[in-house]
């Protein structure tokens, strides 16, 4: 089930009814509520890897109670690598077998040998990463002793199925959901309200800037072999705001649900584009996978502690792992490879962090110098997408080579089959306005229209709806983070 289809539509309403209307007395008859929504929702994909979802959930349950029970370090051990174990074990069979295989056989022919593979047709479930991750930071933090185990069933299975969040994050931490799994929701009509207004603006990141881009962004990507180097540009870049509008725009619908029902989710995009090095890009960039991998991996690897050469090493491991996380393709690996590159001069030179200082801060345009690093950046996020995108090394280096063709027409609108990617840079010039007037805020239309009269406030919602309406690809289109 999809956040911009019919079928969404009709979901929420109802879940939404049941949980203020009919539960509203009972915060287990709540949380059972969500949880059978969930898996519901879930099941709208695969009904068959419902039974995944409830034994990973079932492991990290049992075990994280093992874990704290644990009369001494050797079984906390034990029961750490198991729930850690069989969760990897289940997410490197799905996701990264036919991989490994292939990637095996590939190095032994350097050797002379000429292996007869097996490769099998897995589907991939839909969220596996996510949910994985979900229980793997909740075992882990209570092996650390962050935090004691929930005994109820119901409410840890909800803080890892539930449904906003369950397919493509954000990636939430035991710390922050659970607590309010536990605890009564009183409904909050400001709250329901801005959630609707953040999931409005998703939806127009989603089918009015993603989409749209997505389809001319396909072409070139898909005959990159038949344009000239200044169409391979504008092809990356319509790349760069489809995976933006695509993602960001279901972290805000995601979020905006949550509020429905009165859950406050982890931030996961804090304008990325308007960063001014890579290093503070993946601070804003997917937030909480960024923050998963450096609570994690990055710090229990030493992180900075150990001087600078460590510091390098364990920068190189979390940008690897990540690329690696997003996909069974050397493309993606080569991908998390260039951002830690990129981020190096931060990283050798300590440049001071402003990762939480927003760009321009109470100034309605940058200086020249933030001008300069955010082209920059966003150049550099731009060249690194070509891997993200590209079906395989050689595409990759192949579109990268055909840019710096010197080929007389760099105009892409000359072609007929990309002239209407000119509605593109139409809708991108406001978006990114939009964006830029908001950057201050949790989300680009959080204050917009605040103190207006109600019925401008309406005829700007209804706008945003028409808009919605008019660039909506019929049968909605699935989100590209569904298949991580």
């Amino acid at each position: 089930m999809l956040f911009n289809s019919t079928s969404f539509l009709i979901f929420l309403p109802i879940v939404f009814i049941l949980y203020w209307f009919v539960t509203n007395r009972s915060l287990k008859a709540q949380n059972c509520l969500l949880l059978l929504a969930s898996y519901y929702f879930y099941s709208c994909w695969d009904w068959r890897f419902l039974f995944l979802l409830a034994f990973s959930t079932a492991l990290d349950f049992f075990t994280g109670l093992k874990i704290y029970e644990a009369k001494n370090i050797r079984w906390k051990k034990i029961w750490l690598a198991i729930s850690v174990g069989i969760n990897l074990g289940f997410l490197g069979f799905f996701k990264y077998y036919n991989f490994f295989v292939e990637s095996f056989a590939d190095f032994i022919q350097v050797f002379g040998f000429r292996p007869n593979i097996t490769t099998l047709n897995i589907v991939l479930p839909v969220g596996i990463s996510f949910y994985t991750f979900h229980g793997l930071s909740y075992v882990i933090d209570i092996y650390y002793d962050r935090i004691k185990p929930t005994t109820n069933w119901v409410q840890y299975s909800l803080f890892v199925s539930f449904f906003p969040l369950l397919v493509a994050g954000p990636i939430e931490r035991a710390t922050h959901l659970l607590p309010q799994v536990e605890r009564p929701r009183v409904f909050k009509y400001h709250q329901a309200v801005d959630g609707l207004k953040q999931f409005l603006w998703g939806l127009i990141k989603k089918v009015v800037i993603a989409d749209n881009c997505a389809e001319y962004a396909n072409q070139i990507f898909n005959n990159s072999d038949q344009y000239s180097g200044g169409v391979l540009v504008w092809g990356a870049i319509l790349f760069a705001f489809q995976i933006y509008g695509d993602f960001a725009g279901y972290t805000d619908m995601a979020l905006g649900t949550a509020r429905l029902f009165g859950f406050e989710l982890l931030k996961n995009f804090n304008y990325p584009y308007f960063s001014r090095n890579i290093a503070e890009f993946w601070k804003r960039w997917h937030i909480s996978l960024s923050s998963w991998f450096r609570d994690y991996l990055y710090i229990p690897l030493g992180g900075s502690r150990k001087g600078l050469w460590m510091t390098v090493r364990n920068t190189f491991i979390i940008f690897l792992v990540s690329g690696f996380w997003h996909g069974a393709n050397w493309t993606f690996v080569v991908w998390g490879g260039l951002n830690a590159l990129f981020i190096m001069p931060s990283v050798i030179w300590k440049s001071k962090n402003k990762s939480t200082i927003t760009v321009a801060e109470g100034r309605l345009l940058p200086s020249l110098k933030e001008t300069g690093q955010l082209l920059l950046t966003f150049a550099l996020a731009t060249f690194a997408w070509i891997f993200f995108r590209a079906e395989s090394l050689s595409h990759a280096f192949d579109y990268i080579g055909r840019i710096f063709l010197l080929e007389s027409d760099y105009n892409p609108f000359h072609y007929a089959e990309l002239k209407g990617s000119k509605l593109c840079l139409l809708l991108l010039i406001p978006f990114i306005l939009v964006e830029w007037l908001g950057r201050e805020n949790n989300y680009a239309i959080e204050t917009l229209g605040f103190r207006w009269p109600r019925v401008l406030r309406w005829v700007l919602y209804a706008l945003c709806l028409f808009i919605v309406g008019m660039y909506m690809h019929t049968g909605g289109t699935e989100f590209i983070y569904f298949q991580f």
